[in-house]
């Protein structure tokens, strides 16, 4: 095993990944492969090249936190509430027979109840990441179907949260004091976002508007500090990125700052999708490979059909149903998250662990190919297709 410093494990991911990308563009492959491929390749159930992705997996956790707080500032305060209330139905509803879907393929293939109700809990959400990097922001027409997307990104973040609570409280912890501070947690946010943009950032920024070095570091502060508010009150750093953008969303410098970030984020992804490729243990393939490829399959032909039918019952038309169905069909960053937790507290073996990982890998990678070469994204292969 090579042991490598910080400096040497960028050298190898970023030159790699930039290798893999050439290679991927040449053949119209999507770029997310290539990270994904680059972390199995030089991690450490591969040439053991990268070993310590654990760090590189709290690094690239960051990156998640820049394309939410960049989400936000594309939104409207009053866009955002309105669309919340139209999406309750579909997220809760679309959530209760996900569960249903993964316990029931976790019992065909011989898991334990519990561990079948934590694969059904790993089905239950859609991935951030995929969801948002594929939807087109600038482009007049796809802002209601984004605005619909993030709306129900949000509140499966919200039951995500709940889930990772009970998850964290089986491991000693009272749930009912960890719910009671969330609760109080989400509301208090808010307003201290709202306060703190009306009075103390937004005064500094047109104070300090002809330093743009000023700008870039102020927006990555506040950023990052309700960030890390949001994870002391017992939310997640995402919806606390998610507030401090959508409460700057009405200044006239929200679009400068957004346009600054968006290398940054992209930086911070790349390594994200490296570590989850990193963190495959390649070995239990033979294991895991057919229930993993079943419930991968179940997902990808389930989840845009029940997307759609709910998205119907709230009068959507028939082709923004299909189309933001298939934008959300696979699973979620979230899901790797309960995975890990659920292993760690042992209530599941490694086997059911690695299968919600299996089916991460695999979803993320076929439900980016259903989108690139089907709907308008700012990374398809077709130039026609392709829209920032």
């Amino acid at each position: 095993m090579f042991e490598h410093s910080l400096f040497t494990s960028f050298f190898l991911i970023f030159s790699g990944a930039a290798v893999l990308a050439s290679i991927a563009l040449f053949t119209r492959q999507p770029l997310l492969v290539a990270y994904i491929v680059l972390g199995a390749l030089f991690g450490p159930y591969g040439l053991e090249l990268v070993t310590d992705t654990n760090l590189l997996s709290d690094i690239a956790h960051i990156g998640i936190i820049f394309l939410l707080f960049l989400l936000g500032l594309d939104m409207q305060p009053s866009h955002l509430i309105h669309m919340l209330k139209k999406a309750t139905l579909v997220a809760v509803g679309s959530s209760i027979i996900f569960l249903g879907l993964g316990f029931g393929v976790g019992i065909g293939f011989g898991f334990t109840q519990s561990e079948s109700v934590m694969i059904g809990a790993a089905v239950m959400f859609s991935s951030t990441i995929i969801g948002i990097k594929l939807l087109p922001t600038t482009v007049l027409h796809h802002r209601h179907t984004g605005e619909l997307v993030v709306g129900l990104l949000l509140l499966q973040d919200v039951i995500a949260i709940l889930v990772l609570l009970m998850l964290n409280s089986g491991s000693g912890g009272d749930p009912l004091i960890s719910f009671a501070k969330s609760a109080i947690a989400l509301p208090a946010m808010v307003i201290l976002a709202w306060l703190g943009v009306r009075y103390v950032i937004l005064p500094l920024l047109m104070k300090f508007d002809r330093f743009h070095e000023y700008i870039f570091l102020v927006a990555i502060g506040w950023c990052l500090g309700m960030a890390e508010a949001a994870q002391l009150g017992g939310l997640s750093a995402e919806m606390g990125a998610f507030i401090a953008g959508v409460t700057l969303a009405t200044s006239p410098i929200s679009q400068y700052i957004a346009t600054s970030l968006k290398p940054l984020r992209d930086f911070f992804l790349i390594l994200f999708f490296f570590s989850v490729g990193a963190s495959f243990n390649l070995e239990l393939i033979p294991l895991i490979a057919i229930p993993a490829v079943v419930l991968t399959l179940a997902i990808l032909g389930v989840k845009p059909v029940v997307f759609w039918g709910l998205l119907r019952k709230i009068s959507e038309s028939k082709n923004t149903g299909w189309e933001i169905g298939f934008r959300l069909g696979q699973i979620s960053e979230f899901s790797l998250l309960i995975a890990y937790l659920a292993f760690d507290s042992k209530m599941i073996g490694i086997e059911a662990s690695h299968l919600i990982q299996a089916t991460a890998i695999l979803s993320f990678l076929l439900s980016t190919y259903i989108v690139i070469f089907n709907y308008p994204t700012p990374i398809a292969i077709k130039d026609a297709l392709r829209r920032d």
